[in-house]
This record gives structure tokens, C-alpha cells and sequence, in this order.
């Protein structure tokens, strides 16, 4: 099955389980590349590497989905189009749930993440967070990436409480 990418069905196309790989595989190369010589992996180099991949691919996307839209009128539309388009060029699905308090936070949920859905562990909320720490990273780094390119500043993190639900908390920085 494959699947469009940046949501032009007549573009280029990538089987979604070769994109489910090299994100898996692209997460274990920054660990491996960031492992000192006693073998602990400095996590927060790995993190910012992905997060920066993801920001720089989040704003070349959204450049290209968003070329023949209006602009949108206020954040909660920019977050609106995040959680509807931006997610299905990204996963074919919406985000689950948007909640925000009105004051520059929106929290995402996503109940089935497709990249993690696969992933397996031994049970334990401390590995859960082991293994969604870095893969979180470049999904963040997409949401930031394309909110960028949209013309507002943003901090994004994620949460994973029991794979595959992820959330994603986004607060808005003030100009």
C-alpha cells in the first residue's frame, strides 16, 4: 500500500512501510551516533538532531500543502489546519483530540500513533519513556517545523503514557 506524499495523490509516492522503517531506523542511528564509550547514548544531542531533522522537513511540507490555501486568519486555525491536513499528508488520519485553554496551549492526542504502534517493551512506564523519548523528537520537530512556517513560535514536546497514545503539548511563544 502506498501512500502520498505531502498529500498530492498524482506526486510521488513511498510505501508506508519503508517510511515506518527508516524513521525507526533514522532514530537508532542517532543513538548510535551519540554513544559515548561506556555506551550511554547523550540523549539530548540525539533529540535535538531529530527535532531538527523534523523542523526542517515540517517547514518544507507545510510550504507545499499550504501553496494554494489562503492565509489563515488566527493560531487556532493554524493549529486547526495542524491537527486536520498537516496529520493526514503525515499518517492518513486526524489527530484524535485537540484541547487548548485559550491562552496559547493546545494539546494534541493521537490514540493510535502509527510509529508507535509497532513498538513493543517490557511493560514499565521507565522503558516507555526510554524508547518514545527519541521518538518523539522528530514528530515534534514537525509540528514546530510547520508551525514555524506559519508565522507562529512555538516550543512543542510530547508525552507517551501507553503505546501507541501519544500527546503533544504545543505553547505558543509570545511575540
Amino acid at each position: 500500500m502506498a501512500t502520498a506524499v505531502l498529500g498530492h495523490d498524482d506526486r510521488r509516492l513511498v510505501a508506508e512501510a519503508s517510511l515506518d522503517f527508516l524513521v525507526v531506523e533514522m532514530v537508532d542511528l542517532m543513538h548510535r551516533s551519540h554513544a559515548g564509550e561506556t555506551g550511554e547514548t547523550d540523549r539530548e544531542a540525539a533529540y535535538f538532531k531529530l527535532e531538527n531533522l523534523g523542523y526542517q522537513l515540517g517547514m518544507a511540507m507545510v510550504e507545499r500543502i499550504t501553496k494554494d490555501r489562503p492565509r489563515f486568519l488566527d493560531n487556532l486555525d493554524v493549529v486547526k489546519f495542524i491537527c486536520k491536513d498537516f496529520w493526514i499528508a503525515l499518517f492518513k488520519k486526524q489527530i484524535d483530540n485537540l484541547k487548548t485553554n485559550h491562552r496559547g496551549v493546545y494539546v494534541l492526542t493521537d490514540n493510535n500513533f502509527r510509529w508507535f504502534s509497532r513498538m513493543s517493551g517490557d511493560g514499565t512506564s521507565a522503558d516507555i519513556s526510554r524508547q518514545a523519548f527519541a521518538h518523539l523528537a522528530f514528530p515534534c520537530g514537525l509540528i514546530r517545523g510547520a508551525l514555524g512556517n506559519l508565522g507562529v513560535a512555538t516550543v512543542v514536546s510530547g508525552e507517551v503514557t501507553t503505546i501507541p497514545h501519544c500527546t503533544f503539548q504545543i505553547k505558543i511563544s509570545k511575540p
